[in-house]
């Protein structure tokens, strides 16, 4: 039987809490909603939001959720036909809810993918959007793929990488094909695939990126051809792919006749020495489909990204995204523009550089002080992410429990 998505099993549980209880009582806290229905902090955070919204529970800053107090007002309209008319959900909800549920009020979120607020470029940003809205031509509707002083010849811009790869994972993949992605990969890439209707199969990565041998072996007992990667300070694990490897993946590729979608978030988020060129650089047939971000490296709200192909991959692209979003707004791209053509863009890297590396070496000092076991022996030379093994039979999700219950918000490791 499908009850549903997490989410939805404590919505329903704390719904059905709310409807029995007096207002003003208080109802189970995080922890042990997570313990109850296996789930991570995040999932219970998002299901009370939801409640919140609906009026049936209030939350109160360090003190939990409570049973709201009952509004008057009209009877409740009934929704529960739209079960029936909508059908089966769609692969890929209850990942990306997860990903972008707000942590709990109070909470130590270690959860995210974006810079800290502290460390966003907002001054420039808003200087650079006021500016754009001050220009007429920037409110015109503008190329298709976008403006042509903000991209390469063959990409396109698009409305954010998560958008971007949906596109092309539509574009290149019909519902039922086999995508192969590192293991473990970004949990965005794992919801789009599902969302596609492709059939996900992980291929084991180290602390050199994904091994080519059993790239080559599962597309030849799969069959696919898309394969999905983060060369570059991959997320969540942070392993840059060897230079050894490079090669090796490549031919892999070609001799599987498919495409390599590189996604280059982190191009931009380098700690340690310099990062090696894109997969791209070194692509003579087309086999590697590109994908570029600006939001990680600046601010969420910047939903600035560019994918690109050649040949009739770049032509299907380019199609896709039309069919998706006709054109990315002109104030946000011409903004986009004026942030990466002014000091400030320069200024930003140079200190994003230094901060990241503060905090990445403060919280491998934590873990060398507090947990000298978990303490990585392959350290991330760039990105946003610290992958820690736990201790075999582990259970990630009483960590991830037992962390909330300390006000610390991670993602279970499954």
């Amino acid at each position: 039987m499908n009850d549903g998505s997490a989410i939805d099993r404590v919505v329903r549980h704390l719904g059905a809490l709310a409807a029995d209880a007096a207002p003003g009582t208080r109802l189970p806290s995080v922890r042990e909603l997570t313990a109850h229905h296996h789930v991570s902090p995040v999932t219970v955070a998002e299901a009370t939001r939801r409640l919140v919204a609906d009026g049936l529970v209030e939350t109160r800053p360090g003190r939990g959720a409570y049973v709201a107090a009952r509004r008057a007002g009209p009877p409740r309209a009934d929704l529960s036909w739209q079960t029936v008319a909508l059908g089966s959900r769609r692969g890929g909800e209850d990942e990306m809810q997860a990903l972008l549920a707000l942590p709990p009020s109070g909470a130590i979120p270690l959860t995210g993918g974006y810079l800290d607020p502290d460390l966003q470029p907002a001054a420039a940003l808003g200087a650079a959007l006021a500016r754009a809205a001050r220009q007429p031509a920037a409110w015109q509707r503008g190329p298709v793929e976008g403006r042509a002083d903000l991209r390469a010849e063959d990409m396109v811009i698009c409305p954010g990488g998560q958008a971007a790869l949906s596109s092309t994972l539509r574009a290149l993949t019909i519902p039922g094909d086999t995508i192969l992605v590192e293991s473990p990969t970004y949990l965005g890439a794992l919801a789009a695939a599902r969302a596609a209707g492709l059939r996900v199969v992980p291929v084991p990565a180290d602390a050199d990126g994904v091994r080519p041998d059993q790239l080559a072996a599962a597309f030849a007992r799969t069959g696919a051809r898309v394969f999905y990667c983060q060369p570059l300070y991959a997320n969540p694990h942070g392993a840059t792919l060897a230079a050894a490897r490079r090669g090796e993946v490549a031919e892999a590729v070609r001799e599987a006749g498919a495409f390599l979608v590189e996604d280059d978030y982190a191009r931009d988020l380098t700690v340690d020495g310099d990062a090696p060129p894109p997969l791209a650089a070194d692509d003579p047939d087309g086999h590697i489909v590109y994908l570029r971000s600006l939001t990680k490296s600046t601010a969420p709200g910047l939903r600035i990204a560019a994918i690109g192909a050649r040949g009739p991959a770049g032509a299907r692209l380019r199609a896709a995204r039309l069919l998706d979003d006709l054109f990315v707004a002109g104030p946000l791209q011409q903004a986009a523009l004026e942030f990466l053509t002014a000091p400030a863009w320069d200024r930003h890297r140079r200190s994003l550089r230094v901060q990241l590396r503060a905090r990445r070496e403060a919280l491998l000092a934590a873990l060398d002080r507090h947990l000298p076991s978990l303490t990585p022996r392959d350290v991330p030379r760039g990105g946003l992410h610290l992958w820690v093994r736990l201790p075999d039979n582990t259970d990630d999700v009483a960590v991830t429990t037992a962390a909330a219950a300390a006000g610390v918000t991670v993602f279970p490791g499954r």
